[in-house]
């Protein structure tokens, strides 16, 4: 999943059928700091959802809203 005109509706869809499954994603952590990582999303809720990474990074379990994938700082990819 990747940055697009999707709508929150559609966003949230995708997330929801990704809950449980090991993804890799793309955060955008600001000035610069790109963090690449495996991780599992744990828990979706209305507003955002939650994630648990399967690597040693420097994040633990990190929630993100439904508003970050579609501005493009949290990605999916494969």
């Amino acid at each position: 999943m990747v940055k697009s005109n999707s709508s929150l509706q559609e966003v949230k869809k995708k997330i929801e059928n990704l809950k449980g499954k090991n993804v890799y994603m793309q955060i955008n952590k600001g000035r610069n700091k790109i963090v690449k990582l495996s991780a599992i999303i744990d828990q979706v809720y209305p507003s955002m959802f939650v994630i648990k990474p399967t690597e040693n990074v420097d994040l633990d379990r990190t929630s993100f809203s439904y508003n970050d994938v579609m501005c493009g700082d949290v990605k999916f990819g494969s």
